[in-house]
């Protein structure tokens, strides 16, 4: 068996470009180390159940199988999906099977060249750090005997009899935590017409079928098999959704709106009536806003350091705990196993709820927002345009830039934290912040963060201000910075 490439856990699970760097041997060595962690987690209780699935990337399936079978090989009894799952449909199901954890085969938003493995806990929730670094030790440990059968890796686990593989489909346990969270009477009374993109992910059909059942008319887009995604990656962004643009325009009246959905199913993008996006910060505040004033909730706010201030402005006004973490909804789930919580969620679109796993969840995002559409009796437009009114203007962009070299979009960060500027084209920097990447924030209010990608070779520019022209002048200075490093190497 071939040496693979080095396995690393980035932002969230094991990334890389299929047969380069993410192969079937890398797989198997990973289920190999999943199995011998969670086999040494609990000390003196040796049986034990994982979960695992896939997403509908090329090969997923066949990815998902063979992680299966090494581990019904090292004595683990495995629950295999029937067919692709969203990654929170999986996770969902794993505290209610009792199982110790589980394996989605997904690269989640990544473009279509892209595989990956994500790791979920007991409760459902990402793979913690400290859990990650551990199964990365063993993947090193194990890389030594590459040449072993998974049989002989059995005393990691303490097995010594090859555990069962059943068949099982998750959604059926999903629904019936989605009847818990959601008000899907009042959804189907609200005359809502939606159109959903599932950008050829794992979430095509689901939605649609949950909201024809309760009588919503509804359109569905990409909504087939298709690995290469049409030629884009399947990241809810607005430059990605100008076909679901197009038929929310088309249609008729002001009570309609566009869903979109990533790769695998945890994020959220939003189309208003007017066809224009709504960026996934203007999502989670208009859910912080239903969620506290409508449901009465209360406890931890919890983001991003990517996410905007107006959360920050929304948390204030309504005596609720703000904390700010490092991006990755990793570093939020550990919040939410700690301490109280109403919500948390990041830049790109990904937003979990209190009363469900600590993991966010672009479906229940997605009908919570028709329940606050449905209860507020306005149009999507209407109630931005009064949340803008509470907290402010909010215009905000990200903008991703290809390296040739990772090292060159560290060098940036660096540069910057060492020697940040005073001003940027007449914007004041106040304040300088280095929770994840550099973060300039402006006397304004307004932000510029600069960070590399977690799970690409990508360094990736977010900026916040008052107006769009601001934004843009953010964002033209960091990509100059960028361009001239790059240069000089």
């Amino acid at each position: 068996m071939p040496t693979p490439p080095r396995i690393r856990f980035g932002t969230d699970g094991w990334r890389g470009v299929i047969a380069r760097d993410f192969t079937f041997e890398g797989v198997q060595l990973v289920a190999r180390a999943v199995a011998a962690t969670f086999g040494t987690s609990h000390p003196g209780s040796h049986h034990f159940l994982l979960v695992v699935g896939h997403d509908t990337r090329f090969l997923s399936r066949r990815f998902a199988q063979t992680a299966a079978d090494v581990l019904g090989a090292l004595g683990v009894d495995t629950c295999l999906t029937t067919s692709h799952v969203p990654t929170p449909m999986l996770a969902c199901a794993i505290p209610v099977l009792k199982a110790r954890g589980g394996l989605i085969v997904t690269a989640s938003h990544n473009p279509p060249c892209y595989n990956g493995l994500k790791v979920r806990t007991a409760d459902g929730g990402c793979a913690t750090v400290t859990l990650t670094d551990r199964i990365e030790a063993e993947v090193r440990r194990l890389s030594g005997d590459l040449g072993a059968r998974p049989e002989s890796a059995s005393h990691s686990t303490g097995q010594t009899t090859v555990g069962a593989i059943d068949l099982f489909d998750p959604f059926p346990l999903y629904q019936e935590r989605l009847r818990t969270l959601v008000d899907m009477e009042q959804i189907g009374r609200s005359r809502l017409e939606v159109v959903i993109d599932p950008m050829y992910g794992a979430t095509q059909g689901i939605v649609a079928g949950l909201l024809r059942q309760i009588g919503l008319h509804v359109e569905e887009i990409h909504a087939e098999l298709n690995p290469w995604f049409g030629g884009v990656s399947p990241e809810p962004l607005g430059a990605s959704l100008g076909e679901l643009a197009e038929r929310v325009r088309g249609l008729n009246g002001s009570r309609k709106i566009g869903l979109a959905f990533d790769g695998d199913g945890d994020r959220l993008g939003v189309i208003d009536e007017t066809g224009s996006f709504v960026t996934p910060h203007q999502v989670f505040a208009l859910l912080l806003q239903h969620l506290v004033t409508r449901r009465g909730l209360s406890g931890t706010v919890i983001k991003t350091v990517s996410t905007t201030t107006m959360i920050d402005r929304l948390a204030a006004s309504h005596g609720l705990r703000l904390a700010v973490t490092p991006i990755g909804f990793k570093h939020i789930a550990e919040v939410m196993r700690r301490e109280p919580f109403v919500m948390g969620g990041e830049e790109s679109g990904g937003i979990g709820v209190t009363g469900h796993i600590p993991e966010r969840d672009g479906i229940v995002s997605a009908l919570l927002l028709l329940e606050c559409l449905a209860t507020e009796e306005k149009p999507l437009g209407v109630l931005l345009e009064e949340l803008e009114a509470k907290v402010g203007p909010h215009c905000y962009r990200r903008l991703d830039l290809q390296l040739a070299r990772q090292e060159d979009g560290r060098e940036l960060g660096r540069r910057v934290e060492e020697d940040p500027p005073a001003h940027i084209d007449g914007w004041r920097v106040k304040e300088v912040q280095a929770l994840d990447g550099v973060k300039l924030v402006g006397a304004d209010g307004g932000w510029l963060l600069i960070r590399p990608s977690g799970t690409e070779p990508v360094l990736r520019f977010y900026a916040e201000a008052p107006t769009q022209d601001q934004v843009s002048r953010l964002l033209d200075w960091a990509k100059t910075c960028a361009d001239k490093i790059q240069m000089e190497w």
